[in-house]
This record gives structure tokens, sequence and C-alpha cells, in this order.
């Protein structure tokens, strides 16, 4: 049993005329089910048969949205969405939070005019990025087979709050959610939903804070059970994606131009025998959210522009195990491969030195996720 703060409630036990006290009904509180309250576990206990048929009905109420569209994969979205989170109005939004609309984006901006951070500027970077990284380790903390992607919305809407920060995807153009949460053949831009996580998933959580003036943006892919982490193909996909970007990180140095970047991500996946995404960039990012420049993943590309000192961006590569093409759901965000083979991605945030680069969301000694061992392929 869950405890929730107490108010005065007739308890939910139908042979029951007392007060609930503030014990609700786990699984309720995961199906968004209210007034599920009791007076005590016994009388949870003795109610139980008579009450889990609650749970049923709440299952049967959840629906695929988009019944005659063409998925590409086995993955359905699960709805109803939950209701829009609010963040208090003393913690500072960004432009958009209100209309959802960007007032100052890399469609106002000049397309190669890159923004040089000073000092000031440089620490703002540095703190965000560091709650963000915060964030993320605490949703990664609480993946399991069974909670839902709302769960995880949820989960880093709070964390968010506890920083006394805005969740930057949150209405940014219109995205309904805290969080952006890609399972399986997703490959970007996926909306939480309730949909439970299953043994063998994987999901990619990407988590960007706004604190003080400044965004800081990151993402990992992980594995959902040990049947995830014992699946090759699973393996080799988010090993891939995740050297793609220590790779490309350490060729940032003032100088570097920026279409290289994706001539080493893209060796290094054909490598591995995966392919890239080519239709989402890493970005510029701090007072604004997306800014210039943008960072393709792939070869050949023809990005303007060259590292410098003070600048602030992301690489954000996106693996595939099958075609690099992409679908889009009929949410207008969801982005899934064309296939529907499984997808992963790796970004960070990172910092132009004179001598090379910072990496902003850096991961610590103790966050959750990490590399695993490559499996071994023998020789036929």
């Amino acid at each position: 049993m869950a405890a929730i703060a107490s108010e005065a409630r007739p308890c939910a036990g139908a042979d029951c005329d007392k007060e609930a006290g503030s014990l609700q009904c786990p699984t309720c509180l995961k199906q968004d089910i209210k007034d599920s309250f009791f007076c005590s576990q016994e009388c949870f206990g003795r109610n139980w048969v008579a009450h889990k048929t609650i749970h049923k009905k709440a299952v049967k109420n959840l629906f695929n949205p988009f019944p005659n569209f063409n998925f590409t994969g086995s993955l359905r979205p699960v709805y109803p969405l939950s209701a829009k989170r609010v963040i208090p109005s003393s913690i500072p939004h960004p432009d958009y939070a209100a209309d959802g609309i960007p007032k100052t984006s890399r469609t106002l901006l000049r397309p190669n005019k890159v923004e040089l951070l000073d000092a000031k500027a440089q620490e703002g970077m540095r703190v965000v990025c560091g709650l963000a990284r915060e964030v993320l380790d605490i949703a990664a903390a609480a993946l399991r087979p069974g909670i839902t992607t709302d769960e995880i919305d949820e989960i880093v809407h709070k964390a968010c709050i506890e920083r006394n920060s805005y969740p930057s995807p949150l209405n940014y153009n219109h995205f309904p959610k805290s969080v952006c949460t890609s399972v399986n053949e997703v490959i970007c831009h996926g909306i939480p939903d309730k949909r439970m996580l299953l043994d063998g998933d994987i999901v990619n959580l990407d988590v960007t804070l706004y604190h003080k003036g400044y965004h800081g943006d990151l993402n990992e892919t992980y594995y959902v059970g040990d049947k995830a982490k014992a699946d090759p193909d699973a393996v080799r996909l988010i090993e891939t994606a995740r050297e793609c970007l220590d790779e490309a990180i350490k060729m940032v140095r003032p100088g570097t131009l920026f279409r290289d970047f994706g001539n080493t991500i893209e060796k290094h996946a054909k490598e591995r025998n995966c392919s890239v995404i080519r239709t989402y960039v890493g970005h510029g990012i701090n007072s604004v959210f997306h800014a210039p420049p943008n960072i393709p993943h792939y070869a050949k590309n023809k990005a303007v522009g060259e590292c410098k000192p003070g600048m602030t961006f992301t690489i954000e590569p996106m693996v595939a195990l099958g075609k690099y093409r992409d679908v889009t759901w009929p949410d207008n965000w969801t982005s899934a491969t064309i296939d529907g083979k499984r997808t992963a991605q790796f970004e960070h945030t990172l910092l132009v030195t004179e001598t090379g680069v910072e990496v902003l969301t850096a991961r610590k000694e103790t966050s959750p996720g990490g590399p695993i061992p490559m499996p071994v392929v023998e020789a036929a």
C-alpha cells in the first residue's frame, strides 16, 4: 500500500463504513485511478478480490489513438495521456511555456551565427547541465519492467521542480510532456504514455532542463531488464551508438569543422553493421533550446562552420539496426524507423574550450546504466 497525505474521505472497502486513512492501492496509483483509499491494510486485503476488478476495467479503458495508422514496428501508443503537469509559477519559465511557441528559435537566428559564451554564461551552462545529469540519473534508476513511461515523466517532472528548474520539453512547440521516452524502434521524441516497459525493451530518456536562463540537454539509451542485456543485437546497437558519440567528442577542439563529426560517426556505425539516422541533428544550446549550429551525424554532409572556444552544442547520434529512414506517427512527434527495427541514441552538451572540450553533462561514477561488453562474434 502507498501512503498519501491524509484528508477526510470514505474507505473504499465495500464492507467498511470507516473513514479512509492515507493508504492507497499501489496499482490504482500506477493506473491513475482516484479515490482508492482504505482505512487499513487489513481492510484492503479483505476487499482485494472485489477491488481488483477496478484495475481490469481501467485496462479496458486504455486505447491506441491511431488504430488505422500503418505502424512500422510492434510498438503502439497507449492512451489516454495523463493531464499536463504543472510547474510552479515561482520557477522561471522559458518564453514558450505559456503558448508553446518559442520566440527565439533557430528560424529567427542567423543560421551560421553561433553564439560564443562569456565566462558567466559558461558557468550558467555548467550548473544547468549538472542538474540535468542528476535528473536523468534519477529517472534511469527507476527503470524496470512494469513501469510506464508516464511514470518516468512524473519522476522527471518532480525532480526538475525540486531543482527549481523547468523541464524544457514541456509545451515546446506544444510537446505535451516533460521528457522524451523513445522505446525500441522509436528514434526520438517519444511521448510518455500508459504503456508498461517490458523485459527486453530498450528505452532512450532525453532530458533537458531550463535553469536561470540556460538549457542543459542530454540523453542515454538503457536496457530494460536482463533480457535486453542478453540480446546481442540490442547490445551491439546500444554500445555502437554510445561509442559513436564518444568518438565524435574526441574530435571537439577549436578548428574542427562541424561537417567532420558525421564522417567519424557513420564510419564507426557502418563497421558495426548499423546505419545513422539523417533527419535529426545535434544543435547549439544556451539561453535558446535549439540554436545554431546544426551538427549532422552522417558522412559527407554540408554543415557550415567550425568549432570555436565558448561554443556550446550537442552531439547526439541516432543509430539503427536497419534502414536510416524514418516515419512520424500521427501525434506529429514520435519518430520511428521505417522498417520497425530498433534504434539507440546518446547525447551530451559540450563546451568548446581553448584546448579541447568540456563535457558538461558527463556521467558520474554513480550514474545508472553505462557500457556492457559487446558480444563476441566467433569466426565461421
